[in-house]
């Protein structure tokens, strides 16, 4: 979970007997290794008398009044409780910044909602007109980062408030992100809190669509134009309205911005479900996978690869970048061996269906 420290010193004999003590009616100790598997650490190897997932953290609570974090690991065909010497404690967030970058991202994304609704060239500074799109777009992501905030807090783990990105082109913002400011207890809250954002996202990203493309209309697409690319539930949704597959023989759905803030949601709802490091869909892959799920890196990597060369889309090629440095690495929950239950299998594999029904292979195409 962290780089070896070298400088740590050893840890005390009377530190470890204490938290072995601790441990008493809670987990049977076969054997105690000291300075494992770091300088610092301590390893008990043998089995728990009560579920792991019911008294983590009590356990948690024990330890920390000496100065350490209880890890549960599998080893081989016993249970091991590592004792890392450190106790999550961070500061408060200022949340001065996630006002100042959402205060910011209301104006981008007016702006590129203004570009929807304008008329003039006068009209493309009346930031106003852009409300449509703007208050749509924001609804969905601040839905999705609601869901990771109130899905971590509820399983008590210290987390930001949302990021957002402001970027005056095409969607008005990269997006918003939030930071956990310590692991997840186990894969059960891992999992709670990676789904809710997206499941929380689509909640509002699917009505906002239906009525954009309800108050649009089909008509010869627009030579010069920007295109928008079809995902299965996009195509489904398009079927359901117009009742015919679109694009098709030069004709295609003219969007209006609400539309074009639903269609938004479902392409960052499908990036952020890629079963890729510490993507939404990274955490589903790991909670299903667990170190197994390391091996998808290369897979989606190459698979992502042959897009950005068949589709001539530079996004994938940036995506590509991102994943390489900042997706190697899996969110590794403090309890690892508690399993998930029956009802979150299944909202996980669900989740997984939901990525390749809103996953967009070409985003954005020029006509």
């Amino acid at each position: 979970m962290f780089p070896p420290d070298f400088s740590r010193p050893p840890i005390a004999l009377e530190n470890a007997e204490a938290l072995r003590r601790v441990l008493g009616d809670l987990f049977v100790v076969h054997d105690t290794t000291l300075d494992r598997p770091e300088a610092g650490y301590v390893r008990f190897r043998g089995h728990f008398l009560q579920d792991p997932a019911d008294c983590f953290h009590e356990l948690r609570r024990r330890f920390e009044q000496f100065g350490f974090t209880p890890l549960l690991r599998k080893d081989g065909d016993q249970t091991a409780v590592i004792a890392m010497p450190y106790v999550f404690n961070p500061p408060p967030s200022n949340w001065v910044i996630n006002l100042v970058l959402f205060l910011a991202t209301i104006l981008t994304t007016l702006f590129i909602g203004t570009g929807f609704e304008a008329t003039s060239v006068d009209q493309m500074w009346q930031l106003w007109r852009g409300w449509p799109f703007s208050l749509s777009i924001l609804l969905i992501l601040g839905a999705h980062e609601l869901g990771h905030y109130f899905a971590a807090r509820y399983h008590k783990v210290p987390v930001t408030l949302p990021y957002f990105i402001p970027v005056p082109t095409i969607l008005g913002t990269m997006g918003a992100f939030i930071r956990l400011k310590a692991p997840v207890h186990n894969r059960r809250a891992l999992l709670d809190v990676g789904v809710a954002g997206p499941l929380a996202g689509m909640v509002f990203a699917v009505p906002i669509l239906l009525y954009g493309l309800y108050t649009s209309q089909i008509g010869p697409v627009i030579t010069g134009g920007l295109q928008e690319g079809n995902s299965l539930l996009y195509i489904a949704f398009k079927f359901l309205v117009f009742g015919r597959y679109l694009p098709a023989n030069g004709i295609d759905v003219h969007i209006t911005s609400v539309a074009f803030a639903g269609w938004a949601g479902l392409l960052v709802t499908g990036l952020n479900l890629l079963p890729v490091g510490q993507l939404d869909g990274g955490h589903v892959a790991y909670v299903l996978f667990g170190d197994r799920a390391k091996q998808l890196f290369w897979p989606i990597l190459i698979a992502l690869g042959l897009l950005a060369v068949l589709t001539a889309n530079t996004m994938w090629v940036i995506w590509i970048v991102l994943l390489y440095f900042l997706g190697r690495t899996h969110a590794q929950p403090l309890d690892d061996i508690t399993t998930l239950d029956q009802r979150r299998w299944l909202i996980a594999v669900g989740t997984l269906i939901l990525f390749f029904l809103v996953f967009v292979p070409i985003p954005l195409v020029a006509n």
